[in-house]
């Protein structure tokens, strides 16, 4: 199951950079590609939600999984990791869960809302500070990842 959890968090976090990396400029900025007149700034910010709902989607079945797994291995106080360790790791598996709760049911459902109402509702403040600190969240998110994914090769000494 250890190794399930950390391909889990590996390919969640290789997604996360991939889509932020690669896709979203691409989508956002296929005149670079293409040439002008591809796709409006709104256009390629529907697909890109489309994408993004679809991620958010697998990173909360990817974040329930690591925090049943990290719960599960806090309370059956593995013998080789120490208290702090495992607290640590159950900790930050919950913290992963709770933001990708954030991500999916908050800030996803915002950008739709606003997208629904159309292209104004997407170029006011409010929605850039929003689709802003969405990004944050999810970059939070991804650092976390790496965090939990590379914590779980330290072996520490026992209580």
């Amino acid at each position: 199951m250890r190794a399930i959890h950390l391909f889990l968090i590996a390919a969640m976090v290789g997604a996360e950079l991939i889509l932020g990396i690669v896709v979203a400029p691409l989508v956002f900025y296929p005149q670079s590609f293409i040439g002008e007149g591809v796709l409006s700034h709104f256009q390629s910010g529907l697909i890109m939600t489309q994408i993004f709902v679809k991620m958010g989607y697998v990173l909360l079945g990817v974040a329930t999984v690591g925090a049943c797994y990290e719960g599960f291995s806090f309370f059956q106080k593995d013998k080789e990791l120490s208290f702090q360790l495992r607290f640590s790791k159950f900790a930050l598996s919950l913290l992963i869960f709770i933001l990708a709760l954030i991500f999916v049911f908050y800030f996803s459902a915002y950008i739709i809302h606003a997208q629904n109402l159309g292209e104004s509702a997407t170029q006011s403040e409010e929605f850039a500070r929003m689709h802003k600190a969405s990004e944050v969240v999810i970059k939070i998110i991804a650092m976390m990842q790496i965090f939990l994914f590379f914590l779980s090769f330290k072996i520490a000494k026992k209580d």
